[in-house]
Order: structure tokens, then C-alpha cells, then sequence
């Protein structure tokens, strides 16, 4: 039927914008190796890839990556295995596994600990520097505090800016002090990655938000008054949302015939925690901004995902309110699909009847 066609022709556009968007940067890759961006970016115990190159919030190696990796985000920590080299810049950069490479670190703090193993050179520029593990090649530190710990050993030569303090005897080469390289500009690296990834989330949002209200105005609409109207009922339907499509899509999973089924779904179920989130600040938003007087959607648009993305930097408070404004934004997502399709089945009954104007277009 012609809505329906529309209704079709809507969600591709909207898709398709949501993955030209994600194809700005490295998208998720094919095969065996992987390009990600996103709030974490984790390869998992028992999980291997081929290489890794990702810009998060939090970027966390516990698996093998029999390749290079490469990383910005605000917190880098390999606990894994990684075949090649090591590129990390970030607020704090970790080796505590296995780097049979380089290791190259710009970062507010570097720590290589206690049982960590660097088979090549190690060069960085940090606010501060700690070294408890074994590398294998030259050491090159620019820092403000580099520290050797008891456990370190430095098979090459240490070359370092800053003061040097600890277990200097961990150091089978020379030892010479480089004023080049000082690390004065290291503590800036975390606030400047954090903001340039708030920054690219945000922009993806408004994006995102902006298609939603345009191609989808009395749905949005809809999204909105069920969280005005009743948010504790909202807010349930989305935790049961949140809870119930993992336990679906893993035992659909369990099947070999469901295990496409189950990566499709994972990826649309990913899509609409997306979306829910969006739609979630946006509801919150004009929920609040309707008990001043002030009823324009986009203006809502635009105060609920800059306020969403602040809060979220708030220590201890931030999870915890995001996951609320989550689970209404993924709650009142699923009452209008819900009512949409309803609406539908009614009309589809009675052809001859037409449906009073549902929270969609």
C-alpha cells in the first residue's frame, strides 16, 4: 500500500544515512580484521582479529590481534596479545599483555606493567611514565615523572626527558638524558581526545536526530508524548526491551539456521539502541523544555543530545541517568512500532474504514 511503501522508502533513507555516517571513519571490517569507533571498542578474551584500528571512548585489547593496532580514545588498554606494533594516543595508554612489536604512546599517563612484554622499541610522550615490564628494544621517554619499577628490564638503551626515578639498574644499555624530549604537551592529550570524539558523536546525533524529525515527524512526535505522558510505563517496556532481544538473538544463535538471523538482529537491535538514545534525549528534552512554554521540536532536538552528551561526562551520575534516558528513549521506540503496526492490522481488517492518525507517517 502507498504508506507502506513510503513508510519503507523512510527507514532505507534513514539506514543508509546511519551507515554513510559510520563510513566517515574506519567502519567495521571484513574478514578477520577490524575498524571500529564507537563509546568502547573491545576485543574480547578468546576473540581474534587480524589487525585493529578504532577511535573511542575506551579501547581494550584482552584477545589476540595478530596484526598492528592502532588507537585513539580516551582510555587504551591492551591485556591480550598483539602481533605487530602498538600506535596509541590517548588520556591513558596500558600494556599489560604481550606487544611483539613497537610501541609508540602520546598519552596523559603510559603504563607498562608488572609481567608486560614489549618485543621491540618503546617511544612515547606522557604526562607521566611508568615501566614495570620487559621490553626488549630502546626505550625513548619524554615525561615529567618517568618511573622504573622493580620488575622492569630494558634490554636496548634508555634515552628520556624528564625526571627518571626507580630501578635505574633495570637498564642493560646507556642511559642519557634528551631534553628534546620533554612531554610538556602530554596532559593536554586527554581533554583534546575526549572532546574530538564527544564532538564526532555529537555530530553524528544531531545528524541522525534531524533525519528522524524530518522523515518521521508524527512518529517522533508520538516518541515523545509517551515519555510525557507516562514514563515509568515507557521505561519498563524499554528495560524489557533491553533484557529480552540478547536473550532472543543468543538463543536463536544456539541454532545453526538462526545464526544469520541472529547477526542481523544484532546488528538492527545495535541500530535501535542507537536511535533509542537519540530519541530518548530528544523526548527528555521537550518533555522538560514544554514546562517553560517552549514547544519546537528541534530546538528540543538540539538542547537534549548537547545536554545528553554532558551529562554523560558527569563521574558516577552520568551512567546511571543515561541508561534512563535509554531505556525511555528504547521504550517509547517500541510502543509506537508497536502501535504503528497495530494501526495497520486494524485497517488492513476493515479496508473500508480509515484509521484515526496514528504517531507515525
Amino acid at each position: 500500500m502507498p504508506e507502506r511503501s513510503t513508510l519503507r522508502r523512510r527507514v532505507v533513507v534513514l539506514v543508509a544515512l546511519a551507515v554513510v555516517l559510520c563510513a566517515t571513519v574506519p567502519a567495521t571490517a571484513a574478514a578477520q580484521s577490524s575498524s571500529q569507533v564507537g563509546g568502547t571498542v573491545t576485543v574480547s578474551e578468546g576473540e581474534t582479529v587480524d589487525s585493529l584500528e578504532a577511535f573511542a571512548g575506551t579501547v581494550v585489547v584482552e584477545g589476540t590481534v595478530t596484526g598492528d593496532v592502532s588507537a585513539a580514545a580516551g582510555d587504551i588498554r591492551i591485556h591480550g596479545d598483539v602481533g605487530g606494533d602498538v600506535e596509541a594516543a590517548g588520556g591513558s595508554v596500558t600494556i599489560a599483555g604481550t606487544v611483539d612489536g613497537d610501541v609508540q604512546a602520546a598519552s596523559g599517563s603510559l603504563e607498562i606493567t608488572d609481567g608486560a612484554t614489549v618485543g621491540g622499541d618503546l617511544s612515547a610522550g606522557a604526562g607521566s611514565a611508568t615501566v614495570d615490564g620487559v621490553v626488549d628494544g630502546d626505550v625513548a621517554i619524554g615525561a615529567d615523572t618517568i618511573r622504573l619499577g622493580d620488575e622492569a628490564a630494558i634490554a636496548g638503551d634508555l634515552r628520556y626527558g624528564g625526571d627518571l626515578v626507580g630501578n635505574t639498574g633495570a637498564v642493560a644499555g646507556d642511559i642519557r638524558h634528551d631534553s628534546s624530549l620533554g612531554g610538556e604537551f602530554a596532559p593536554t592529550l586527554d581533554p583534546i581526545v575526549s572532546w574530538v570524539f564527544s564532538l564526532y558523536v555529537l555530530a553524528l546525533n544531531l545528524l541522525i536526530g534531524a533525519a528522524l524529525l524530518a522523515l518521521f515527524p508524527r512518529f517522533s512526535a508520538g516518541v515523545s508524548a509517551s515519555v510525557a505522558t507516562d514514563p515509568v510505563r515507557t521505561g519498563l517496556v524499554g528495560l524489557g526491551v533491553l533484557v529480552g532481544v540478547p536473550i532472543l538473538l543468543i538463543a536463536l544463535a544456539i541454532t545453526v539456521v538462526g545464526i544469520p538471523l541472529s547477526f542481523v538482529g544484532g546488528f538492527a537491535f545495535a541500530l535501535a539502541i542507537w536511535i533509542a538514545i537519540i530519541y530518548g534525549r530528544f523526548a527528555v528534552a521537550a518533555w522538560l523544555l514544554s514546562a517553560v512554554g517552549v514547544g519546537n521540536r528541534w530546538i528540543a532536538l538540539v538542547v537534549g543530545l548537547v545536554a545528553g552528551a554532558a551529562v554523560v561526562q558527569i563521574p558516577y551520575l552520568g551512567t546511571p541517568i543515561n541508561l534512563i534516558v535509554l531505556l525511555l528513549g528504547l521504550g517509547a521506540l517500541a510502543r509506537g512500532v508497536y502501535g504503528h503496526r497495530r494501526a495497520l492490522r486494524d485497517r488492513d481488517r476493515e479496508p473500508g474504514v480509515r484509521p484515526e492518525e496514528t504517531p507515525t507517517d
